[in-house]
């Protein structure tokens, strides 16, 4: 049962979205009324993919998803989250080894916002290992990645990656 209202934002730097994130944002999908996936400019992290890019793509591989948008920012993530009125942040736990990470997260955002909470969601086992920076080695040497990210990114990444 969809939690009627309630907007959850799913935020990450995408660089690029991989059948893991996909399988995240469906689950999401299922929950809530409305998702909104959030991709940070990031450019601390010098992405592969500019911010338009990975929007693109995103937008594109999530089009069979009525209940979700796309959306770049580059401000606080709880502001954000307030500009769209989102009540829920979404975060992906693959493996213990995230666990430390998310924890501190999910704290200094309730920290700075009260009225967010954080959701964790685990993937699918078969995307479990999967990351967009494992991909993206990958893909740079040579390596077949098409059981991990959709045909458009599989096709993005090596054009990329030449």
């Amino acid at each position: 049962m969809k939690q009627q209202d309630k907007i959850a934002l799913y935020p990450g730097t995408f660089d690029p979205i991989t059948n893991g994130h996909i399988d995240l944002v469906q689950r999401a999908a299922n929950l809530f009324e409305e998702v909104v996936v959030a991709i940070a400019s990031s450019q601390k992290k010098k992405p592969l993919f500019s911010l338009e890019e990975r929007i693109e793509l995103s937008e594109k591989v999530l089009a069979d998803c009525p209940n979700v948008t796309v959306k770049g920012f580059d401000i606080l993530l709880v502001d954000f989250a307030k500009q769209q009125k989102a009540e829920v942040l979404i975060r992906g736990l693959r493996a213990i080894s995230d666990f430390e990470y998310e924890f501190q997260l999910a704290s200094m955002n309730r920290t700075l916002a009260p009225d967010v909470e954080s959701l964790f969601l685990m993937p699918a086992d078969e995307y479990s290992f999967i990351s967009s920076s494992l991909v993206k080695e990958v893909a740079s040497l040579g390596g077949d990645i098409s059981n991990f990210v959709h045909p458009l990114v599989n096709e993005a990444l090596k054009s990329k990656t030449k």
